[in-house]
Order: structure tokens, then sequence, then C-alpha cells
């Protein structure tokens, strides 16, 4: 069984333009956002060996609205013109935020997720690595501090 529209839409495509990707639902490009961060955040994590459940957990953490929050307070004053259109559509997008979170929180982490499900879609994984390798080491050394 082959996924509709999976044939007209593959992982081997070329990217997107930054108008086809811009034309998709803020909400759509955090759906897309959120796999790919999860991605570098449990691709992050094997670089510290530890067990499995102490990944796990760390992953979640970042993974949440509150540590996505975190990070998105540290790439914002970072981003282009055209990224903080992303981000901004993005944060303003009528969602429902869950009971884990603020809602003010979960708007933020959408803002995040949309901008970095926007720049994986343009192929531009080179500006998702720049603005998230010193936002996720600050917010590591912060975290260490509290904890």
């Amino acid at each position: 069984m082959v996924i509709q529209g999976m044939r007209e839409f593959s992982f081997f495509r070329r990217p997107l333009s930054p108008e086809e990707a811009a034309a998709f639902s803020p909400l759509v490009l955090a759906y897309v956002g959120d796999a790919v961060y999860e991605l570098i955040i449990r691709t992050s994590l094997l670089a510290r060996p530890m067990p499995i459940d102490l990944m796990h957990r760390q992953c979640v953490a970042w993974v949440s609205a509150r540590g996505q929050e975190l990070v998105w307070e540290r790439v914002k004053d970072q981003l282009q013109t055209d990224e903080l259109a992303i981000a901004r559509r993005a944060r303003n997008a009528k969602s429902t935020a869950p009971r884990t979170a603020t809602v003010a929180s979960y708007r933020r982490a959408t803002a995040l997720e949309a901008l970095i499900g926007y720049l994986y879609l343009t192929g531009q994984e080179g500006r998702i690595e720049a603005l998230l390798k010193p936002a996720l080491e600050r917010c590591a050394e912060e975290l260490g501090k509290e904890g």
C-alpha cells in the first residue's frame, strides 16, 4: 500500500522554493519541523553515551514545548526577514495547546518547529545547523547550571 501523495512528494525530490514552502499552512510546516527537530535532538544525544531510558527522558525534555521555547528564545534574534515571517505566521496560527504547556510557550515552540520545517523543505540544512547548534549548546549549559 502506498500512502496517497507519496509518489508526488519524495524524500529525494528537489528542495522546494521558498515560495512553494511558504504556501503550506504554518501548522503543516510545524508538523514537518517537529519531526526534523526530534531527529536532530535524538542524533545529538548519541554523542554522550548513556542508558537508553535516560536518553529518552532527555529527548522528551528537549522536544517538549518548554524545551523548544528555550531554544526559540536563543534563535529568534538571528532570523532573517523571511524566516521571521514564517515563525510569526506559525506563532499566530489557531491551534490548541496541550495541557502540559502554556499557550504562550506552545506558540513559541510552534514558531520554532515551523521555521525548522520551512528550512528543511527548502534544503537549508546548513542554516538549521547554524541556528540550532549554538542555541542547543547554550541551553545545555544553562540547564546544567540549574540541575
